[in-house]
């Protein structure tokens, strides 16, 4: 009979650790929510360092990413390819918002509210926001990690919709984040390999002349001249009933220019050249339209077109008839695009 009490007490301690621990490592889904709103409440800042995935070309194309954040405003983006000898930079500081592309020595200043208002897959406080803005969010829990499922919030692309949140159970941290398309395939993933809260940052840490100077620093001595040929990029995303009509190829001072027009149901003008290198210059260049995201790099958007510039060559996409988000749906998909 003793020896029955004993294993009966056993037994209840053991199913009480149990359900101790059970409580601890997983937290309901407005546990975490508190936890993550108040992580962004409590932050000053932070570095992190990413692997970023497209999915949107023939081939993926992949990014290493770093990014980082001082509160209330500031933003630095560095974005650079692991195929090519190709970097860009976003930078907010209080003059506006740059992009920077230092192989060619130009910087392009946009006025715009960038990163606000719009989902970006690389920014703590922009995952929190779309979870808390999200009612019908998704959540489950891991062994070691608290997953989200939320709408997205792109303004000027609607074309994907959907996003998987993926944070680390001992800090919150984000870890994976996956943006999907209509039919919840991963489109653009980012894979968090650092995350390091409220760090310090140095007073000329997002000042853009002292960024340029830095990243020209990383050009290679032996970059492409800027009349060396290029491969000519179709987009793979176009609209339905949409065809390429017309291709042309006009001599210019700086090597060519393919100029393609599409037609049918709707109908657009891509141009692509090889990018000239600016000359050094104290000011950036003023640009029209807003900030778009493309993945690998920040295009500018106006109600009729978009461009952008890639692997040193300047694209631009005119058209009376797309919208915002088709325009960013074709220029996302431009890329690792080879020539027919």
């Amino acid at each position: 009979m003793e020896r029955l009490k004993k294993s009966f007490a056993l037994i209840v301690t053991v199913l009480i650790a149990v359900l101790v621990m059970a409580a601890c490592g997983n937290k309901s889904q407005t546990d975490v929510v508190k936890g993550l709103d108040k992580k962004v409440e409590d932050l000053n800042g932070y570095k992190a360092e990413a692997k970023m995935t497209l999915q949107t070309g023939s081939e993926p194309q992949v990014y290493d990413v770093e990014i980082w954040h001082k509160q209330p405003s500031y933003y630095r983006v560095s974005l650079k390819s692991q195929n090519k000898d190709q970097s860009q930079m976003i930078l907010r500081n209080d003059e506006g918002v740059y992009v920077l592309t230092p192989a060619l020595n130009k910087s392009f200043r946009f006025q715009s509210d960038w990163p606000k208002n719009s989902s970006q897959a690389y920014l703590f406080e922009s995952l929190v926001k779309d979870i808390m803005d999200d009612k019908k969010s998704v959540f489950k829990s891991t062994n070691t990690h608290y997953v989200f499922e939320t709408k997205t919030n792109y303004q000027n692309n609607k074309m994907l919709p959907f996003q998987e949140i993926s944070f680390n159970k001992n800090d919150l941290s984000p870890s994976v984040v996956k943006v999907m398309d209509p039919d919840r395939n991963p489109l653009v993933t980012v894979e968090f390999k650092k995350f390091q809260f409220n760090t310090s940052f140095d007073k000329d840490s997002f000042d853009m002349h002292k960024n340029m100077s830095f990243a020209l620093l990383d050009v290679p001595a032996n970059a492409p001249a800027s009349k060396e040929p290029f491969a000519v990029k179709y987009p793979l995303d176009v609209p339905d009933k949409v065809k390429l009509k017309n291709q042309k190829e006009v001599k210019t001072a700086n090597g060519k220019r393919i100029i393609m027009t599409f037609g049918g149901k709707k109908s657009f003008t891509m141009i692509q050249e090889r990018a000239t290198q600016s000359p050094p210059s104290d000011t950036a260049t003023p640009v029209s339209g807003v900030p778009a995201d493309l993945g690998f790099t920040i295009g500018a958007l106006t109600k009729k077109s978009i461009s952008w510039t890639n692997n040193d060559v300047d694209y631009m996409i005119a058209s009376d008839d797309l919208s915002p988000d088709e325009m960013i749906s074709v220029a996302r998909s431009v890329q690792g695009q080879s020539a027919k």
